[in-house]
């Protein structure tokens, strides 16, 4: 199930950043990552690895090394996210049981789980974005060209 699962809004929270700090060109390091979004730099990386794998992130060595998008933010919806992070989910079925929780419980957190999956599969990067900067938050400017000799 979808609704609130750490893992899939950390994996959300990743991807806006990147979207919104270095998009298809530039890089994000991880450690500016966690930074921002208040997180164990350790915590995350399994996350980055995951999401790189998937071709979400692309991973850039060297020294200005970091994460960049893996594809446009308009072609990259939630639900993308969402299933990547949580595809190795390994939640057991130890959770409630009984009458009411079968009958009436799942069939309801089902139904809402479905309607959560389906707005994100209608919601992209690009939408995140665009709602980060109409709440006004401003996008980094990108670093002037310096020549040295």
């Amino acid at each position: 199930m979808l609704l609130r699962r750490d893992r899939a809004m950390i994996a959300v929270l990743i991807m806006l950043d990147v979207a919104f700090h270095a998009g298809r060109s530039g890089t994000v390091s991880a450690a500016d990552i966690a930074e921002r979004a208040g997180l164990a730099r350790r915590g995350i990386e399994p996350l980055l690895q995951t999401l790189s794998r998937s071709g979400l992130l692309e991973s850039v060595r060297g020294p200005r090394g970091g994460y960049r998008l893996g594809r446009p933010r308009r072609d990259i919806t939630l639900a993308d996210i969402v299933d990547t992070a949580t595809a190795d989910d390994s939640s057991t079925d130890d959770g409630p049981a009984g009458a009411l929780f079968a009958k009436v419980i799942e069939p309801c957190w089902q139904k809402l789980d479905d309607a959560v999956s389906g707005q994100c599969r209608k919601l992209t990067l690009d939408d995140l974005v665009r709602r980060a900067e109409s709440s006004g938050m401003r996008r980094p400017l990108a670093e002037p060209i310096t020549f040295s000799i």
